[in-house]
């Protein structure tokens, strides 16, 4: 696919909004590339990361490595992924513990927009592919109401993390991030990003590696073969996540963090009690956002 430098510039504002939206607890960068158009070609170009291409790059053969990887596609797209991750966490996690009911709003209209638009791309439903997305609701809204554990810090673990949350990332409508506030690991990693420890980030994105080339494989098999099933359960997911991005929550229990801070480890879902007309606003800003970026995308498709 020949692009131009306009073409690589839009896919890593696609990376940057990936990014963010990763940073987010209860929001997936999937349903991002999603949206823009781009993640069944991000699957593919994962997908051909294996044997046969590392070959070409221990036979020093670098330009026909690159070609078989797409990966002007894939640098451009995780250079705004990595812009996203060094600029944002600190600003979004701000604005977590700080603003939420003016942040989950947001998401919430994206998320529903992106929902919609992920149905409609189910060409023929049946009973397998109505079962397909129950089930897909079903789980997401599962794992958001699943309490966070005690897991271990060594690096082994911190390895299994991102090959466990990167898996998550690339589904539509499950947050990686939020995989990782299950593993109780959320916050330790955005310290991590912001503090630059090395080791735990290396490792980190060493099993990020491993996981997304393995899932990858089977996500675009499952794509290729069972169609309308995968779409179906995918937009299920991003129903069912929508528990988790609901703004106004009431704190059941909490924990203390290794630094002494007392944050939510349980919460429940409440009527609005504040904020309520800055919160549809945001939400119709993020539903208008999705719907624009699905009519440019129509376009630039035809």
């Amino acid at each position: 696919m020949n692009r131009t430098i306009k073409d690589y510039g839009i896919i890593t504002l696609k990376g940057i909004a990936m990014g963010a939206a990763d940073v987010v607890p209860g929001v997936s960068g999937g349903t991002i590339a999603f949206i823009s158009g781009i993640y069944e070609e991000l699957l593919n170009s994962i997908k051909s990361i294996g044997p046969k291409t590392f070959k070409l790059l221990f036979t020093l053969k670098i330009a026909s490595f690159w070609k078989a990887i797409n990966g002007n596609f894939l640098f451009a797209l995780i250079f705004g992924i990595g812009i996203s991750f060094l600029s944002l966490a600190r600003l979004i996690t701000y604005l977590l513990e700080n603003h939420p009911i003016l942040v989950w709003p947001f998401f919430f209209g994206l998320v529903l927009a992106s929902t919609w638009f992920v149905v409609k791309d189910v060409k023929k439903w049946n009973w397998k592919s109505i079962a397909g997305f129950i089930a897909g609701a079903a789980v997401a809204y599962y794992i958001t109401v699943a309490v966070p554990m005690n897991t271990p810090e060594a690096l082994p673990f911190i390895f299994m993390y991102g090959a466990i949350a990167i898996c998550a990332m690339i589904l539509p409508g499950i947050s990686g991030s939020f995989v990782l506030v299950l593993l109780d690991k959320y916050f330790y990693m955005m310290e991590a990003v912001k503090e630059l420890k090395i080791s735990i980030l290396i490792t980190f994105m060493c099993g990020a590696a491993v996981g997304i080339v393995s899932f990858s494989r089977i996500l675009s098999f499952l794509l290729r073969r069972y169609h309308d099933v995968t779409i179906a359960v995918l937009s299920g997911f991003m129903l069912g996540s929508l528990n988790k991005v609901w703004p106004w929550k009431e704190t059941v229990s909490t924990f203390t963090d290794r630094h002494g801070v007392v944050k939510p480890l349980v919460e429940n879902n409440i009527w609005p009690d504040q904020l309520l007309w800055e919160a549809i606003a945001l939400a119709v800003i993020g539903f208008m956002l999705v719907y624009v970026l699905e009519i440019i995308s129509r376009k630039i498709t035809k």
